[in-house]
């Protein structure tokens, strides 16, 4: 551990074994645990707005980078749904205590929604368990809905051919890769073929301007959800990030109400 709190988790086997970067800061329950999206890292806006707020209200906070994100070891390009998965479970079961609020952004909406399945499917009770989930713009299912059914033909020749296609992104200067693995090994994981059972209330914060995850994308994760405690909030003119300081504000309030 580091001056500013930082701790790393080593995870895997040998050949994938890696080191996980993880911010945790101690407090009363239910404690927070933020999953971040896809290429990005616990130090964003959203990440940081809910850390803080944690702290302010002395309350436990989760925070880390996936493998190949952030300050954690491994290449991005390596990268896959079940890894990010298997990333997520080992640092909730290392640093998570009692009753837990996921909260997951882009693709950590997707990966907390699995990493709520996976706990039940155990079928035994842990030190920690989701007891609610806040779920901003949340890209469920996104290899294969968001990107590969929207790939032109030439995109699907040149993961086809090459193994990879480098996407451009408004979030970053420089492209970032997206993996044949990537694709083919998300088909592992999707959910909205069926009823979704988190085993907990769920709240849905969407922006209607979203390029990336289109709100009716939100609209069919609802249908999926089996619990009728579920809430879908639209924001009119909110784009994918979400990260303006009313969207922080509508962040906190969902997570709130769950700490009340």
């Amino acid at each position: 551990m580091n001056d500013n709190g930082l701790k790393f988790l080593h995870i895997g086997e040998t050949g994938g074994r890696r080191a996980i970067a993880v911010r945790a800061q101690s407090g009363t329950g239910p404690g927070l645990f933020w999953l971040g999206g896809f290429n990005s890292d616990m130090k964003g806006t959203k990440a940081q707005a809910l850390a803080d707020w944690a702290a302010q209200q002395s309350r436990a906070c989760v925070r880390f980078d996936y493998s190949g994100h952030g300050e954690s070891e491994g290449a991005f390009a390596d990268g896959s749904i079940g890894r990010w998965l298997a990333d997520s479970l080992a640092v909730f079961d290392a640093f998570c205590r009692g009753p837990q609020i996921l909260v997951g952004s882009s693709m950590g909406g997707w990966l907390a929604l699995l990493l709520a399945r996976a706990l039940r499917q155990r079928g035994q009770a842990g030190a920690a368990s989701p007891a609610g989930m806040v779920l901003i713009a949340p890209a469920v299912d996104f290899t294969e809905e968001l990107m590969w059914k929207r790939f032109t033909p030439e995109i699907k020749r040149q993961l086809e051919d090459n193994g990879f296609w480098m996407r451009p992104s408004e979030y970053a200067t420089q492209p970032y890769i997206i993996t044949r693995h990537l694709i083919e090994e998300g088909r592992n994981h999707l959910l909205l073929g069926g009823m979704i059972e988190t085993g907990c209330p769920v709240r849905i914060l969407q922006g209607v301007e979203d390029a990336d995850v289109p709100w009716q994308h939100a609209k069919a994760l609802v249908a999926r959800l089996a619990r009728d405690d579920v809430v879908l909030t639209l924001v009119k003119d909110g784009d994918h990030r979400l990260s303006r300081p009313e969207d922080i504000e509508r962040m906190i309030h969902a997570v709130a109400e769950f700490c009340a």
